[in-house]
């Protein structure tokens, strides 16, 4: 089975594009790369972009955009994905940096973007603002979360991490604990975008820059107990969460087992379904606020 390896980018449309492009430069540290007319582009620093903002109507996010493995056969990928029924579409101009692009939609309807070649910015890392390590992961709520799970693992080969109850899943396409999770929602929308940081102190002092333009905490500092990773939550210009964690756990694939830490309860730590929800959500810090997950 050809396998996504990493997650490169997360699109969106924005009513307010400069609004959204200010949060992202000015408070999370990315660089404008490019923006053309009512679309714009912003790294992380080694990839083209992290985040592509297109005008809309709405704030949604609309795409993710995921990597194969180099020397990938796009046309036996593009089989394999039409093999599950799905329709797709090739495209040379999905993203300024891309020049073949295999498009087809989740079961909830956000576009994926699978390719094998892109052309990175090498614009390196800000020295202001937040100035992530790079995008981690994104969050979705799921009429159907139990189908979306599946969808990602027989068609893109994604791997289940960790199950919090039956209502909540963690996955996984390299060693990070998680590049995509799905929860339980009343509709089907992005739940949260997620960045690394480098380490307990970054996460200082990016709450330390965001308290300079009094943006508030959704919810954090906290230690969640699924992936053991300190998290902190706010809100970009558009309301959408944003998380930015460290200290996320990390999978050996050949051993099956978590790379130990202190913090783990268990020795090996395994994927499992936990059934201590509070745990699950979070080791130490406050809960999170009354209806965080929908």
């Amino acid at each position: 089975m050809i396998k996504v390896n990493r997650i490169v980018y997360t699109a969106f449309e924005t009513p307010d594009l400069e609004a959204q492009v200010e949060h992202y430069t000015k408070i999370m540290g990315l660089t404008l790369v490019e923006q053309d007319g009512d679309a714009a582009y912003l790294s992380a620093g080694g990839d083209h972009h992290t985040v592509a903002l297109r005008k809309g109507g709405e704030a949604r996010c609309d795409a993710v955009g995921f990597q194969l493995p180099p020397g990938t056969d796009l046309d036996a990928y593009e089989k394999q994905v039409q093999a599950h029924g799905i329709k797709t579409e090739r495209r040379t101009d999905a993203q300024p940096d891309i020049k073949d692009a295999l498009i087809f939609s989740d079961n909830n309807g956000t576009n994926v973007e699978a390719f094998v070649e892109a052309e990175p910015a090498g614009v390196g890392f800000q020295p202001s603002g937040i100035s992530p390590n790079k995008l981690g992961h994104v969050a979705f709520n799921c009429t159907d979360t139990q189908s979306t799970v599946k969808f990602y693992c027989d068609v893109l080969g994604f791997t289940v991490s960790d199950w919090m109850g039956d209502f909540f899943a963690f996955l996984r396409c390299g060693p990070d604990h998680h590049t995509i999770n799905l929860v339980d929602g009343a509709k089907s929308k992005m739940h949260h975008i997620a960045f690394e940081l480098r380490d307990w102190t970054h996460i200082r002092d990016a709450c330390d820059w965001l308290a300079q333009d009094r943006i508030p905490l959704v919810w954090g500092p906290v230690r969640h107990g699924i992936g053991h990773n300190i998290s902190t939550y706010h809100r970009n210009a558009d309301g959408q969460i944003i998380e930015l964690f460290c200290e996320l756990d990390r999978v050996n694939e050949e051993l099956g087992t978590y790379e130990p830490r202190r913090t783990h309860q268990e020795f090996p730590q395994k994927g499992k379904t936990w059934e201590d929800i509070q745990l699950a959500a979070n080791m130490w810090g406050s809960p999170p606020p009354e209806g965080f997950l929908d």
